[in-house]
This record gives structure tokens, C-alpha cells and sequence, in this order.
């Protein structure tokens, strides 16, 4: 069960706090995130402009958002939060708020309004999952591939799993979320009826026998950053990673690489408080500032994903430093978004242990 009431600590914050002024000297907030182009995004968009307009406060980036989940409960286990912030996926932050390992947050009382007055509830709409989920963007993860070294031009995610049409390594996210929906609709599940395939043990045992095709052939990942730099190093010919990345590796380096839009799975992404943090008071008013409409525009600046709040989207233009028009390179565009899968987080919320443990002793075989 979720905690439907505010503690009381929080139920303070929310509701006593003035954003107005600089946070308090000397005060360091450690922000936990992905680290690659998406932490520069944020960089860019939210921790300078924030740090310049409040000199006493430092944010210290740590890019292990992917272990957040186990190292929030250790330090909850050891009564010891050091994280100020953490970035995390939809299904994760659910996860972390049923076991009372992030702060409930009043969105209303916390966040600033729409330009126009709309309560920041309504701006973000049906993306705020959790009572404890602040929203920041859509992306999707999908595939890259190196133009320059396919046998042919993939069309398919399923072209993924054909390893004589197109030889050579690819890389996989080290964790079954998005492969094992790949692999059913692969295996000729109906793209409606996946998660309630993947539901039942025959259906992980499917969706593992499909990846076994392929496993010889695979580079493991576990750092959004990771996939973008094997393809640049020709080390894998097709790889998954989230859309941002592979929008910088194509556009701002200028790698021989392109996108394959095929059955990409669209997720959300956004910011949990821990609870037991010590600067609580800080990065309350670090967030009514980092997710007002004009940040989350602003980070679409830097990288393909989209805002999360209905009133950002019409001030997403071009690229900061390239001066491309961005909406074509977000996972949203109706040309990119022919074939999608939404993100079940609710069932990965409910599943995802389970299913990791099967997942790593398929690993291990």
C-alpha cells in the first residue's frame, strides 16, 4: 500500500516554506542522476542557472541513479541519508515511495504554477504517478545502430534478434525491463498482450528463451552513456539506450550512427526527495525552481526528451548550441511514434524483483 498522507516533516515543508531568497550559505545538495548528456542537460538547465542565483548552495552530481533504488534502502537500513535528490524512473519511484524511502510531496504546495496560474498538478496531469514523483520528462528507450557497418539497414526492432541479416555485437541494458518486451513481440506476442504474457512464469521463460538466440552477441549495459561510446568505437554494430543519448552521439558528434524508432518504449522520468535527507528545507526550493514551466523547456535545449508539463511544450524551440528545430527528435513526433510501448510501471513496480532475480540467474547461465 502507498502512504497517502504527508509526514509531517514534509507536510511542514509543503506547506511553510517561502521560495523567495537564497537558500541558507554553504548548503551542498547532492543530486543523484544518470550522468552522461542527460546530467548535462540538467546541468545546463537547472543546476547553473540555480547555483548562479543562489551563490551559498553547491549541487554535487552522482551518476548512479541505475543503483538507486538498492542504495536508498541501505542507507535507510543504516539510518545514514546522504543523497539530497535522486532521478528516477517512473516504476522506481513508486517503488521507493511504498517502502517510505521518498518523501510524499504536495506537487501544488511545492511546485510552482503554470505561467498562466494552472497548480502545478494539472500542468503535469496523469504523469504524477506517485504521491512522491516530480515529473521532468518523456523519453523512450530505443535503438541506435552504426549506418557504416550494417549488413542491412535495420526496420525492425526485431531485426535486433536476426544475427545473420545483420552480424556483429549489440548491447542490451543489463536488466530485463524493455528487453523482455522486445523479446515477446519478437516471438510473435501481440504488442497488447505483452505484460500480461510477461505475467506469468511461462512468459518471462519465453521472453528468456528469445534473448537466448541472441546472448552470445550481446555487450551488457548498465550506464545510459555506455552504448552511445561503444557504437562511436564500432565495438557493437546496434545498440539500446534512451533516445537523448543517441540523439547526441548523432547529432552533436556526428557519429555514423542513426535511430531505429521501431516498438520504442516510452517511459517517464523524474525527481524523488529521499526521506531522512538533511537539507530538506534546500531542496524544496530547489525543485519549485529546477521544475518550473520555462527549466523544463529549457533542458529540451540540450537534449531530445520531452518536458513533462503540458505548459513547457510550446516553448521548446531549437538546440542551444546547433540551432536545430528540436521537436522532430523527440520520441513524441508522430514520425517517430508510429509503433510505442508504454512503460507498464505500475507492473515492473510490482514485478521488478522477481523478475531481476530470474533475470540474473538467466545471466549467470
Amino acid at each position: 500500500m502507498k502512504r497517502i498522507a504527508l509526514t509531517a516533516a514534509a507536510a511542514a515543508l509543503a506547506g511553510g516554506i517561502g521560495f523567495a531568497g537564497s537558500a541558507s550559505a554553504d548548503t551542498e545538495l547532492v543530486v543523484v542522476s544518470w550522468g552522461g548528456a542527460y546530467s548535462a542537460s540538467q546541468q545546463n538547465a537547472y543546476h547553473e542557472p540555480y547555483m548562479k542565483a543562489n551563490p551559498g548552495v553547491k549541487i554535487v552530481n552522482d551518476d548512479s541513479a541505475n543503483e538507486a533504488v538498492a542504495k536508498m534502502r541501505a542507507m535507510a537500513e543504516a539510518g545514514n541519508v546522504t543523497w539530497d535528490l535522486v532521478d528516477a524512473v517512473a516504476a522506481d519511484a513508486i517503488r521507493l515511495c511504498d517502502e517510505g524511502l521518498a518523501m510524499p510531496i504536495d506537487h501544488d504546495k511545492v511546485l510552482a504554477p503554470a505561467p498562466d496560474g494552472t497548480p502545478a498538478s494539472k500542468d503535469f496531469g496523469d504523469l504524477i504517478v506517485s504521491e512522491c514523483f516530480i515529473p521532468q520528462i518523456v523519453y523512450s528507450t530505443t535503438f541506435g545502430y552504426r549506418t557504416d557497418m550494417v549488413k542491412k539497414t535495420p526496420t525492425s526492432v526485431c531485426d535486433v534478434f536476426d544475427i545473420e541479416g545483420i552480424p556483429g555485437k549489440r548491447s542490451l541494458e543489463k536488466n530485463p525491463i524493455n528487453n523482455l518486451e522486445w523479446a515477446l513481440i519478437c516471438d510473435g506476442v501481440d504488442p497488447a498482450n505483452v505484460y500480461e504474457v510477461l505475467g506469468t512464469p511461462a512468459g518471462v521463460d519465453q521472453a528468456l528463451a528469445k534473448l537466448d538466440t541472441i546472448k552470445d552477441h550481446v555487450v551488457w549495459w548498465t550506464k545510459g552513456a555506455q552504448t552511445p561510446q561503444l557504437l562511436a568505437d564500432g565495438e557493437v554494430v546496434i545498440g539500446s539506450t534512451y533516445n537523448g543519448r543517441l540523439f547526441s552521439v548523432i547529432e552533436e558528434e556526428k557519429q555514423p550512427v542513426a535511430m531505429l524508432w521501431d516498438w520504442q518504449v516510452f517511459d517517464l522520468d523524474g525527481w524523488v526527495v529521499p526521506a531522512g535527507t538533511k537539507n530538506a528545507d534546500a531542496v524544496m526550493k530547489y525543485l519549485h525552481f529546477a521544475t518550473d514551466t520555462q527549466r523544463l523547456a529549457d533542458q529540451a535545449k540540450y537534449i531530445s526528451y520531452g518536458p513533462a508539463r503540458k505548459s513547457s511544450a510550446p516553448l521548446v524551440g531549437k538546440h542551444a548550441t546547433l540551432g536545430i528545430d528540436m521537436a522532430p527528435h523527440m520520441p513524441t513526433d508522430p514520425n517517430n511514434a508510429k509503433t510505442t510501448l508504454l512503460y507498464n510501471y505500475e507492473f515492473w513496480a510490482d514485478n521488478r524483483d522477481d523478475i531481476d532475480e530470474r533475470f540474473q540467474a538467466w545471466l549467470l547461465q
